[in-house]
């Protein structure tokens, strides 16, 4: 044989999901590609190379029922998948072809295969640079340059990607072949859903007729410009620089508003266009992407979900059991009343216990309670309490009210505005401005964090304490984020403050979903009198790694691990600070510890520290919550990945352009409306 066509082509398409059979006048795409490469005068044969994954089993029924072969190979390693076809044929020259450009000119391919068989090269394209609109790629190419590359390749980019080291080694002839006329702009690919609506405007257009030239193709933009906007603003090649998280998460914000669940996972939050954001497994303090690539996090820790680390053995045994057992019933699971008896047994102030699975609904819980119990609607607020209506209603008035509570830009679309004269927030160690709430407003509750950023002044807890008592005040910790880590138990315990109630979450269950709401009884005996129920409240999974996390944290006394390996943490920030001349603050507690620059450009600091650390295999930015797992070893090896980096900052303090430096936009600080 002497040339060989292949077509690389799967269902599992990251960001366009079983495209390739996607059908354009009842026909599917692949089809269509095949139909138009078949008219090639000089391919000997076409063969489509799809993947081992059962999903492209369509694929390879319909490719096959054409008349086609398929050979099925390796998902990723792309490369072998071309060598191992061509292998069991050893044709004197390779075509590629890739499955998302059903615009193929055959006409075009014939002239790539000419010019390269009557050229002395071992690799011919026409996109190095491109001149061609994107879509019409052609690569053509020797087999004993293949079969080179299949054995020397070692970068995952090169075996994904099949040329690459054919590209870029230095070892082989290349040309590159060019249009009279610039068209690499115009793009005639499928990769997004834009792509398919441009295609599926073309092909409605020649209809019947499918075998138009891509000259004709060219004509039409001119005259119907209007056929080929919608994919105008995506940029050529990006998929080839994107990872399977970057392009799973542009997929993602098309589907769910925001892109995901939780707006501090959220890429832009890290570093916009280039954060992996999702994940295929996690242990200890390591991730690994859905690259495969691995990270050490000394970032936020499933946002501090995670006190023992990721994948606990002595926690997933105990949740394995429970799976194994049955996780839901009609009747009640008994690892809710001893939960409820532990986390009593541990803060003796507090008589009764009633359990969520969020920190959200935890505060709201603890909210409704409070307020039955003390029979009034108005809260005084200080801290971050999630996203209700309750809540957010504090910046119906002023939507700046919020923005000294951990997020900014907060809007209160959607809740009712009558509860805008509910919410009084105050901020934290002001005791004046508390109690100027208190004297003018009917307060009923207070809740606030016990301390986050910075801690409490000498008293203030204590008279906080005092106020709520004289006044008949409902008194709240949110201990969500605060819980079990500088303690066994609520962070108050340190400051010997109790109050009437507190709820604990995120490090419960170390990963797991469990939130508990905890208090007196006088006060939590009014959620008979109102109506709090859920029927996934009452599942077995999360009260049982609750107890289990508990036990290991009292045994190992995790506490006192993560609040020095915090410590250290700081004192270490604060050492390079001194090294590089840089004016820095440290805040939060030592287990949930963080840094900031004196600078009007942090946030692009903070970018430029989680595009460097990312590089190095790192999840950073500039806070850490701690876990057992940040060993010394883990701790000294980030600071030796971090020290360059704050020599890079030193530079732009002295007048280096940060912005160039950066890779990607800078980071959100807060909330904002994703496009």
């Amino acid at each position: 044989m002497k040339t060989l066509a292949i077509i690389q082509a799967r269902m599992g398409s990251t960001r366009l999901p079983n495209k390739v059979m996607r059908p354009i006048l009842g026909t599917p795409m692949i089809e269509l590609l095949l139909r138009r490469l078949s008219r090639s005068k000089l391919v000997d044969r076409i063969i489509v190379a799809t993947s081992q994954d059962t999903r492209n089993q369509p694929l390879v029924d319909c490719v096959r029922g054409l008349g086609y072969e398929v050979y099925k190979g390796s998902e990723d390693d792309v490369l072998d998948r071309y060598y191992q076809v061509a292998a069991a044929y050893k044709p004197e020259t390779v075509i590629r072809i890739t499955g998302d450009c059903p615009l193929v000119d055959a006409e075009l391919v014939d002239r790539a295969i000419s010019i390269f068989q009557n050229s002395n090269i071992d690799y011919l394209s026409n996109t190095n640079p491109p001149t061609y609109p994107d879509g019409l790629d052609v690569e053509v190419f020797c087999f004993s340059a293949l079969a080179e590359a299949w054995r020397e390749a070692r970068q995952p980019y090169e075996r994904e990607h099949v040329t690459p080291y054919i590209r870029e080694s230095g070892k082989f002839r290349l040309l590159n072949i060019h249009h009279t006329e610039d068209c690499s702009s115009k793009r005639w690919t499928v990769d997004e859903p834009e792509d398919f609506e441009v295609i599926k405007n073309i092909f409605e257009h020649f209809a019947p007729c499918c075998d138009f030239s891509w000259l004709e193709v060219l004509e039409l933009e001119r005259q119907h410009p209007e056929f080929f906007t919608a994919n105008q603003h995506l940029i050529r090649n990006e998929g080839a620089n994107l990872g399977k998280g970057q392009k799973l998460w542009k997929r993602a914000k098309r589907i769910i508003p925001g892109g995901n669940m939780l707006l501090s996972k959220r890429a832009e939050m890290f570093l916009p266009e280039q954060w992996p954001a999702y994940f295929s497994k996690a242990k200890g303090c390591h991730v690994w992407d859905l690259d495969d690539r691995e990270y050490i996090d000394m970032s936020i820790m499933g946002i501090g979900t995670n006190i023992l680390g990721y994948g606990h053995p002595e926690v997933d045994e105990a949740v394995n059991q429970t799976v194994a057992l049955g996780n839901m019933s009609t009747f009640n699971c008994p690892e809710e009343v001893y939960l409820a008896e532990r986390l009593v047994e541990l803060h003796p102030w507090a008589n009764m216990v009633r359990f969520a699975r969020t920190g959200g609904e935890a505060n709201a819980i603890a909210i409704r309670i409070a307020r039955a119990a003390s029979g009034r609607d108005q809260v005084a607020i200080c801290g971050y309490h999630g996203w209700h209506d309750w809540y957010l209603a504090a910046n119906l008035e002023n939507e700046q009210n919020l923005t000294g509570h951990l997020l900014p830009g907060l809007e209160p679309n959607g809740v009712p505005g009558v509860l805008s004269d509910t919410i009084y927030p105050f901020n934290y160690n002001r005791f004046d401005e508390l109690e100027y709430l208190v004297k003018n407003h009917d307060i009923g509750v207070i809740k606030m964090e016990v301390a986050r950023s910075e801690s409490p002044q000498p008293g203030f807890l204590e008279k906080v304490r005092q106020l709520a008592t004289d006044k008949g005040i409902v008194l709240i910790f949110d201990e969500c984020t605060s819980g079990f880590r500088q303690t066994f138990g609520g962070l108050h315990k340190l400051y010997n403050v109790e109050p009437d109630m507190a709820m604990f979450g995120k490090a419960l269950g170390n990963g797991y979903a469990i939130t508990a709401t905890i208090g007196r009884r006088e006060v939590m005996e009014a959620a008979q009198s109102t109506f709090i129920s859920s029927t996934f409240w009452t599942e077995r999974i999360g009260p049982t790694a609750g107890l289990k996390t508990l036990e290991v944290m009292e045994r190992i006394q995790s506490w006192k691990q993560i609040a020095e390996t915090g410590k250290k943490i700081g004192e270490g920030w604060i050492k390079l600070a001194d090294k590089y001349n840089l004016n820095i603050k440290i805040s939060g507690m030592p287990a949930l510890i963080g840094f900031s620059f004196y600078s009007p450009r942090m946030l692009e600091y903070k970018t430029l520290i989680t595009q460097e650390m990312l590089v190095q295999g790192y999840l950073a930015a500039t806070s850490v919550y701690v876990c057992t797992e940040h060993t010394q070893q883990v701790v000294d090896a980030y600071f030796d990945a971090l020290d360059p980096v704050f020599g890079l900052i030193a530079e732009c303090e002295a007048g280096r352009d940060v912005k160039t430096l950066l890779k990607s936009p800078v980071c959100h600080s807060g909330f904002k409306r994703l496009n």
